[in-house]
């Protein structure tokens, strides 16, 4: 089972990710809370394989919460729902450490679906955020150094910065799921990181 912990200041929005995440067999539900106070005290009590972590909230907001998730739970993984998609907040998460950032328009499904990404090693970006990403990185730096990866390794790496979920990538390269995984660790290796987010932050700098 995945523990999952909620950290959301809007109540209804709060009450409809305990639906969510209650109505899924697969995980369990170990708090749900308005603010980031109590954050170091449910990373050491709750255990939390996965964290949903809105960015604004009052007394301790998301950025604060990231960094200590980050400090005293690195294996936690993070996805961040938010209303913002400046390219600025993004990269400040995504530096941070989070797995994941999506908007808070996406519906339950998309939210699951990051939530299987994240939880099987991947990034999850919805396609806005990841083009924001593309953009500020552009605009930051023209040139780039040369990584050697496989033209099939560029096409993976290319449809996850465009946000495409595993399943997608699969279809879309016509190849299996269990494909998509074996390139993106040898993507990992030949870019010296550990996960989706910063291989895409990497290569495209």
């Amino acid at each position: 089972m995945t523990r999952v912990i909620i950290y959301e200041d809007n109540k209804l929005r709060r009450e409809a990710l305990i639906e969510l995440i209650e109505s899924h067999a697969n995980f369990i539900l170990v708090g749900a809370e308005s603010d980031c106070r109590t954050m170091s005290v449910d990373l050491e009590n709750k255990n939390p394989d996965l964290i949903l972590l809105d960015l604004n909230m009052p007394y301790c907001d998301g950025f604060e919460g990231l960094k200590i998730i980050k400090s005293e739970s690195p294996s936690t993984k993070v996805i961040i729902q938010t209303i913002h998609d400046e390219p600025e907040k993004i990269m400040t998460c995504i530096k941070l450490g989070a797995e994941g950032y999506i908007l808070k328009k996406e519906g339950p499904e998309k939210i699951l679906q990051a939530i299987d990404d994240v939880l099987h090693g991947g990034a999850n970006l919805t396609p806005s955020v990841a083009m924001e990403i593309l953009r500020s990185i552009s605009k930051e730096n023209s040139s780039k150094p040369v990584y050697i990866l496989s033209e099939r390794e560029r096409e993976v790496l290319s449809c996850l910065a465009n946000g495409n979920s595993y399943k997608m990538i699969a279809d879309e390269l016509n190849i299996s799921y269990a494909t998509v995984n074996t390139h993106l660790k040898k993507i990992y290796e030949k870019l010296k990181v550990h996960s989706a987010t910063e291989a895409i932050k990497i290569f495209y700098n």
